[in-house]
């Protein structure tokens, strides 16, 4: 295990930056897809880039990047996100002491 993952305890972050999406990468990719997929996708946000794009081949077979403004790419991503904060985050919005 990495030294990144490592420090991996938590699973809320204030905001989502390259170093945290790298960080969550090593525990979710562990638990959930028995560490490997063929292809992982993810949006162009700030969290998927620097640390995590040099880590995610580690994890997967193909990292593919969707197309911002094209609403076939986004639109399975952002609703899972959104199912996600549905049914498992219950819509709450949580504090900065909400996060350990």
């Amino acid at each position: 295990m990495t030294p990144i993952a490592q420090r991996m305890d938590k699973h809320l972050a204030l905001r989502l930056t390259a170093r945290y999406g790298c960080e969550f990468l090593y525990p979710s990719m562990e638990r959930r897809f028995d560490k490997h997929v063929h292809l992982l996708q993810t949006d162009g946000g700030s969290e998927f880039k620097a640390e995590f794009k040099t880590e995610v081949s580690l994890f997967c077979d193909r990292h593919r990047i969707a197309h911002p403004y094209r609403k076939n790419e986004q639109s399975y991503i952002e609703s899972f996100n959104r199912t996600v904060r549905k049914e498992c985050l219950g819509w709450q919005t949580y504090r900065i002491q909400d996060l350990p």
